[in-house]
């Protein structure tokens, strides 16, 4: 991952190190206005983009957020330090969660983060870089584990965060299909059909992406 983050929060050179990598590196000078903040499940959990501290903390005092789910997982930038450094501030539980935007979601992964959804202190926060593809799928396992339908799941992937479900970022929505073609239809919970039929193996198999989109999401916008 490109960065010009040298690892260092405690002096002001340091400070401003993070600052300089965090807009002009990991983009977030387009996150300071566009956080892309939108609710799950009201008071228990909400997804947006990759948070600048004030963000962070905003979003804080209003939603009164009691943790936060990193899923880019350590990143070692300056957006990384600064969100971790003000999250301890806040006194939020910190979870690194990373997960995949462009392969078939990792079934070690889809269970731990059940996990973590089951024992977070709420309201929680789940954000990737531009809380359009990672953040669109935990938010949409999130519904599934809570009993939802795929239906439900897959708005979390839209055009109205940024996803793109002609390019690779498609695989995601595929997933989705996958379990509503082999387990919805026959009524099998989801983490059930998770753990027992679901393959990454199959999944990458089916999925096909168009060359258009895939430039555009991942040259263009520069999506993780």
């Amino acid at each position: 991952m490109d960065t010009i983050f040298k690892g260092d929060l405690t002096t002001a050179a340091g400070r401003r190190n993070a600052w300089v990598d965090a807009l002009f590196v990991d983009h977030a000078i387009l996150r300071i206005f566009w956080t892309n903040f939108a609710e799950v499940k009201p008071g228990i959990l909400y997804r947006s983009n990759h948070p600048t501290p004030g963000n962070l903390a905003a979003f804080t005092r209003k939603m009164g957020l009691k943790s936060l789910i990193n899923l880019r997982g350590p990143a070692n930038n300056g957006s990384d330090a600064l969100s971790r450094a003000m999250a301890a501030r806040l006194g939020l539980d910190f979870y690194d969660m990373a997960l995949e935007s462009r392969g078939a979601p990792h079934k070690d992964r889809i269970l731990r983060l059940a996990g973590i959804y089951a024992t977070m202190r709420a309201p929680s926060l789940i954000h990737c870089k531009s809380g359009a593809d990672r953040a669109g799928l935990a938010a949409g396992l999130f519904i599934l584990i809570e009993g939802g339908t795929v239906a439900q799941a897959l708005k979390q992937l839209s055009w109205r965060f940024g996803h793109i479900k002609q390019a690779k970022t498609g695989i995601l929505d595929l997933f989705f299909q996958a379990y509503q073609q082999d387990g919805e239809s026959r009524g099998k919970p989801f983490l059930d059909w998770v753990r027992d039929d679901y393959s990454e193996d199959a999944l990458r198999s089916a999925f096909k992406s168009g060359s258009l989109a895939g430039f555009i999401n991942d040259r263009i916008l520069a999506r993780e």
